[in-house]
């Protein structure tokens, strides 16, 4: 702390003056985690407020649950604030009717820097637990920020069962697939999908 005169007043200056830097906020960015890490499970009832008039669960409500799961696993992974960049590939297979439970598993697939992808997988299921079935799944993808909105680094993950590197190694295809239908990449850019444009008998 220094005390110094400004036109014949004198004033607090702190010293030395604080600096701020958006790493100071990436939080162990070079740790590797594994995606049983962060793996989220939110469960769910139908509600007859949550349904249309067919009894069945509405897809925007269905979305919303999907959104939350997928922004815990994405803030328990990175260890910040993360918002929605994107959704696709959302597969409705079943519908899900009033009074059934449904559970809602999310788990990061991939880290691009400072871009997460998640896999969200629905399960229904009535009072009878043989009732249970597959019923929904999209791939989210998030992004850590700090408090000025700036993008954060992400920690990177390591899958370890067959289908975390199954999704692991088909991420990057996904990746390029949003980012060429966003107009922020040209086919011929991607490795992954390259020959799938090129040739259309690939």
């Amino acid at each position: 702390m220094l005390l110094r005169g400004i036109n014949g007043r004198w004033c607090v200056v702190l010293y030395p003056l604080p600096t701020f830097h958006s790493s100071l906020f990436t939080i162990n960015y070079m740790v590797t985690k594994f995606p049983s890490e962060s793996i989220t499970v939110m469960t769910e009832m139908v509600m007859p407020n949550d349904t249309n008039t067919l009894n069945n669960l509405m897809g925007g409500n269905l979305m919303r649950w999907m959104d939350i799961a997928a922004g815990i696993c994405s803030r328990r992974h990175s260890g910040c604030v993360c918002v929605t960049a994107s959704v696709d590939s959302v597969a409705f297979h079943n519908p899900i009717r009033l009074g059934e439970i449904v559970t809602i598993t999310a788990k990061v697939t991939r880290v691009f820097n400072t871009s997460m992808e998640i896999h969200i997988v629905v399960h229904a299921e009535g009072i009878n637990p043989g009732t249970r079935r597959r019923c929904n799944e999209a791939f989210f993808t998030f992004v850590g920020l700090d408090e000025w909105d700036n993008k954060l680094s992400i920690p990177k993950i390591e899958p370890q069962t067959d289908e975390e590197k199954a999704l692991y190694a088909s991420a990057q295809r996904r990746r390029d697939m949003r980012l060429i239908l966003a107009g922020r990449m040209k086919p011929n850019q991607s490795e992954e999908l390259k020959a799938i444009f090129t040739n259309p008998n690939a």
